[in-house]
């Protein structure tokens, strides 16, 4: 709830009731519930609102997705993962055998140079 965690959801219920007292706390508590109701429900409101208001053509719109983070995870990081995803299971073997690196064999003796690429360097 909120990232909270049951001690800190304990402390707030000490401290409300050292605040208002056992006997104001209920109507504290229901009306805090109500605010909270009303407050979802003018949320929902406006987002049917802009919805509506938006037309046929926007009727997936999330107002989550306008966060930054929503944005870039939902437009480039979920079709890089499903690009990802299909490019290894299209490169998945259908058997698989174990790796064995093949032996050296073009050792240099002792003072030997070894070859030198003037344009690699």
């Amino acid at each position: 709830m909120f990232g909270l965690g049951w001690l800190e959801v304990g402390a707030l219920i000490v401290i409300a009731l050292l605040v208002f007292g056992p006997e104001r706390l209920p109507q504290a508590a229901t009306q805090a519930g109500r605010t909270l109701r009303n407050l979802r429900r003018m949320a929902n409101n406006a987002r049917d609102d802009l919805r509506s208001g938006l037309g046929p053509e926007f009727s997936n719109f999330d107002p989550a997705d306008l966060n930054p983070r929503n944005f870039v995870r939902k437009h480039l990081l979920d079709d890089l993962e499903d690009d990802w995803n299909n490019k290894s299971q299209e490169l998945a073997p259908a058997t698989t055998t174990p790796y064995v690196p093949e032996p050296v064999v073009d050792e240099l003796a002792y003072g030997e140079i070894p070859p030198f690429d003037r344009e690699a360097t």
